[in-house]
């Protein structure tokens, strides 16, 4: 089952039983136990149940330590397969509802463990076993952005119009895809300084990124990727043959879908080429490290072409804001100007953004003016998917369509905001629109929480659990 399909499923979703087999009051709060019990879950850190215990010992309100409990835990108790092959960890992670690990979610959904791998070696065994299966799935296709288990299983989309593999669930091409392993792998060695995940499958992994960045350039021809599906969903379907509208070459990477899975309309999407290029300089980096010199002047190179053509081409002079990242650009001076929840959104470059002294990066003041303004315009009416209500206010986006609300937004503008009456208000959304489950969904309607989409979205779950954690480090007073 695909991700449409669960649009609107919220009342049989509610009604499941694999995130609240057993229901009952929790003595001290009166609050329903909903995480799994600990023989069910799929994988027990020892790390994070001590994070969870001093947690809730600092968070002032039950139900926000409740609401942690459940979801900061919610990756590892529902979504993980972890195993050791030919001698080396390997973990498959679905997002929740569907059975299959997008590169994307499932570096996400684990990205908030990486502090703890210190107190829990079996912990650091599995995300070191993430990195291995995205690096088998890339190998396997690096325009794909989800795959199964079973590397032998046919999808579903079988007969969408791409070139469609065994093992692959969906083949969608997303810059993000590619962004986000190398982002966890960063994060990991960072953390443990263990570059074994870097062996010889990794490496070759990692050309074939580079390599798929320099083919959507498409500085020369059109490249080999193209996607069609037979759909009566518009967002699901690449026009003009499968490779998008027309783009005027400028350097930039073409992203035919947004990380909502959502179709671009311009084929430039900003903030998705603004990822690419921190992406590339973590990777350079590694590369430093490991002594492997193979692809990195074309790395040095790629950043370097990247960087002028969004400074060309993603910046925008708004009559009202000022600097402004676009969203999506052709490179024939046309462009949108709005956002989506899913990241990397223009909301969320401050968060994905690493300092390494470019003109565009976390420290510059000019990066930290243009995303200043940036983000002021899409919390704004300016945002055509910025929907403000009576429940909570927030970034929704086509996947779901109109006046839903991703709480991912919410979660996003409290990671990003240095302003505690913001950081307050968003907790405040968080905790009154979980529609008494205790977690975090894919969406909920603006004016009534209890509609909402996606049960079972540990994405949504362990980003939030990240949001407190931040905001324990950074402003307990706000807990």
């Amino acid at each position: 089952m695909n991700r449409r399909q669960f649009i609107g499923q919220a009342a049989i979703l509610g009604t499941g039983t694999l995130l609240a087999p057993n229901i009952v009051k929790a003595a001290s709060y009166d609050l329903p136990v909903v995480r799994i019990s600990r023989a069910e879950r799929k994988f027990n850190s020892e790390a994070i149940e001590k994070a969870i215990l001093n947690m809730k010992k600092r968070i002032k309100d039950p139900e926000v330590g409740w609401l942690f409990e459940n979801c900061f835990p919610n990756t590892l108790d529902t979504t993980v397969d972890f195993r050791t092959v030919n001698g080396k960890p390997d973990t498959y992670i679905i997002t929740g509802d569907i059975d299959a690990m997008w590169l994307r979610d499932s570096s996400a959904q684990v990205w908030p463990y990486l502090p703890f791998m210190k107190e829990d070696k079996n912990l650091q065994q599995l995300i070191a076993g993430v990195i291995r299966r995205q690096t088998q799935c890339i190998l396997i296709d690096p325009y794909a952005n989800a795959f199964y288990k079973d590397f032998n299983k046919t999808s579903e989309w079988k007969d969408d119009l791409t070139e469609m593999k065994p093992g692959i669930h969906e083949r969608k091409w997303e810059i993000d895809s590619l962004c986000y392993p190398i982002r966890l792998a960063y994060g990991y060695w960072k953390e443990t300084g263990d570059t074994s995940v870097f062996d010889a499958d990794w490496k070759q992994a990692m050309r074939l990124v580079v390599k798929t960045f320099k083919e959507q350039q498409r500085l020369e021809g059109m490249g080999p990727y193209h996607f069609q599906r037979k759909t009566s969903w518009a967002t699901d379907g690449v026009p003009m043959g499968g490779y998008g509208y027309p783009t005027k070459k400028t350097g930039l990477i073409h992203s035919m879908f947004r990380p909502s899975d959502d179709a671009t309309v311009y084929p430039f999407l900003i903030p998705a080429n603004l990822f690419a290029f921190y992406s590339l300089q973590q990777l350079t980096a590694i590369l430093m490290e490991i002594q492997y010199n193979d692809p990195l002047n074309e790395c040095h190179y790629l950043m370097d072409q990247v960087l002028a053509a969004i400074l060309q081409n993603g910046i925008i002079n708004h009559p009202s804001y000022g600097k402004v990242f676009a969203y999506e650009v052709d490179g024939f001076g046309n462009y949108s100007i709005m956002d989506d929840a899913n990241i990397p959104s223009t909301l969320s470059l401050k968060y994905l953004a690493v300092d390494r002294g470019s003109h565009l990066d976390s420290n510059s003041a000019f990066f930290k003016t243009v995303y200043a303004n940036s983000r002021k315009l899409v919390l704004s009416h300016r945002n055509p998917f910025f929907f403000k209500g009576k429940a909570a206010e927030g970034i929704g986006g086509p996947h779901v369509g109109m006046d839903y609300i991703w709480p991912m937004s919410i979660i996003m503008r409290g990671m990003t905001s240095t302003n505690d009456a913001e950081i307050k208000q968003c907790l405040h959304w968080l905790k009154s629109t979980h529609a008494h489950t205790g977690f975090m969904h894919e969406s909920f309607h603006k004016d009534d929480p209890t509609k909402y989409t996606r049960k079972w979205f540990a994405w949504a779950n362990t980003l939030f659990g990240e949001l407190l954690l931040k905001i324990a480090k950074e402003k307990p007073h706000l807990i």
